[in-house]
């Protein structure tokens, strides 16, 4: 037994060795070729200013896909981070996560089942979130994401509940919150079909956030207006689930991106005694869940921006603010590289795509209900929209025989006259998507959530305590003993 017991710490020592040594080759990786920011040593100090930005589904290949098609070598704003961790995202009951499982343990320290809402596995026991630590503590809180506001990962920040299905529900717990500033998506919950679920409805959402006194922008003129120390709820256009736009698809200059409702809520949120901002970048998992390389990166991007926001901020307040970027989970299965390219890659053909799958798909919808388009029609789009054609001159871009036989018979397959009760799905858009990114050396193993681990970037005061390799219940707990947050009301 004690030969036994030596050998399992061995092997503890062993892995414990691996992790480290992947922590930092991981760092070399994502920090060579680029100025790394540099973070005031200030162990003793109490962060007054707390920044967490999540990429959902954001894996490390879905960041290196993103950098590799900046111009002109520019590289992310959060790979120049001083601090690099490592998180494992597995749920109490699955390896495989969700988002609601991750986030509540992002959001509370403490594991959950599967699609549950800051609340313990048993259904019964409220998990107290760091956001409503920080409001009891006296700072003021903001919720920030590019899909509905009451989507899982926002929703875990300021509701409870059993099931993340239950829009409308969590959409009610926004109104007694006080928490100071929601901003980015729509409330799914609001809709009809999500209103008439609840067993206890009272009431259009918006209606009950103005009478908890919340003021409601829907636009860049609105949200400018609002002063500081206004409760607000700002929103602009949406889409049939709630969510802002693909970043890729923004076209209007009314359109509010997700850097710009982390400005504003920087600016309504400043105060003397501090502030918690989450700030999620929800449509890079959307992506994912399409196998959407293009769609995926331009969203990490985004949320970049929105990252750079923050630390605009952090440079007029070194030793008061710590910034955290992590994701809940992988999505995807995303692979730098397939059988099909060997060694080489061609990632800059990802750039020809101008438009997401989702926002294809809504035009190949379009043709079928009008039914005039043909086949040499659609393939015309294809080039306009993917680069892709049967002529073009890049041979990387060349629709091959065999391509131009798999996207007829999607579009033929696509296009066929629905009967009543049934669904016939676009076949046509994935097959366009796949070819560009098989062409680009891009793989994917899932349309559904991984568990690989994801990185954790930190910088700022207490910024250290993020080194190594932990479980992401370790990170909402790193905050709160930074920021010397309660986690019971005393």
């Amino acid at each position: 037994m004690k030969a036994f017991r030596r050998k399992l710490c061995a092997v503890k020592t062993v892995l414990k060795l691996a992790l480290l040594i992947i922590t930092v080759s991981s760092a070399a990786c994502f920090t060579s070729n680029q100025t790394i920011l540099a973070a005031p040593k200030e162990a003793t100090r109490t962060p007054r200013y707390l920044f967490l930005f999540i990429g959902d589904g954001m894996g490390p290949a879905q960041i290196k896909l993103s950098e590799a098609l900046l111009e002109n070598g520019r590289s992310l704003a959060m790979t120049s981070f001083p601090v690099l961790g490592m998180a494992t995202t597995h749920a109490r009951d699955q390896l495989i996560t969700d988002s609601g499982a991750a986030s509540t343990a992002l959001a509370t320290g403490s594991k959950t089942t599967i699609g549950t809402i800051s609340m313990a596995g048993n259904h019964l026991d409220t998990l107290r979130t760091i956001a409503e630590m920080a409001k009891a503590k006296g700072m003021k809180t903001g919720i920030v994401s590019s899909v509905g506001i009451d989507d899982a990962t926002p929703a875990c920040f300021y509701a409870h509940n059993a099931s993340r299905s239950n829009l409308y529900d969590i959409a009610k717990e926004m109104a007694s919150s006080g928490f100071d500033y929601f901003g980015g998506g729509y409330s799914a919950g609001n809709f009809p079909e999500n209103q008439a679920k609840s067993k206890a409805f009272r009431g259009d959402i918006k209606a009950l956030m103005q009478s908890a006194h919340y003021v409601i922008a829907h636009n860049k003129t609105e949200l400018a207006s609002i002063k500081p120390g206004v409760h607000c709820w700002a929103y602009s256009d949406y889409d049939s689930k709630g969510a802002l736009s693909f970043a890729m698809d923004l076209r209007n200059g009314n359109d509010i991106e997700l850097a710009e409702f982390t400005r504003e809520g920087i600016r309504l949120l400043d105060n003397p005694k501090g502030f918690f901002m989450m700030v999620e970048g929800g449509k890079i998992d959307w992506a994912c869940h399409a196998n959407d390389a293009a769609a995926a990166a331009h969203d990490v991007e985004a949320l970049d921006k929105a990252i750079k926001e923050a630390l605009a901020f952090y440079r007029h307040h070194p030793k008061e603010t710590l910034i955290i970027v992590t994701a809940d989970h992988e999505c995807g299965g995303l692979s730098l590289g397939n059988s099909a390219n060997g060694y080489e890659t061609r990632f800059e053909l990802l750039r020809h795509q101008n438009i997401s799958m989702q926002g294809f798909a809504e035009k190949v919808s379009t043709w079928k209900k009008r039914g005039t388009v043909t086949f040499p029609m659609a393939l015309d789009s294809v080039k306009t929209y993917y680069g892709l054609s049967l002529t073009h001159a890049n041979s990387a871009l060349a629709l091959s025989a065999k391509d131009s036989t798999a996207l007829h018979e999607a579009y033929t397959s696509t296009m066929k006259t629905e009967s009543a009760g049934t669904k016939i799905p676009d076949t046509f858009s994935p097959t366009v998507t796949g070819i560009l990114n098989s062409r680009a050396a891009i793989g994917w193993s899932s349309n559904a959530h991984t568990a690989v681990p994801v990185q954790v970037f930190a910088i700022g005061c207490g910024a250290d305590a993020f080194k190594g390799f932990y479980d992401n219940t370790d990170i909402a707990k790193k905050i709160m003993k930074i920021a010397k947050l309660k986690k019971r009301v005393i």
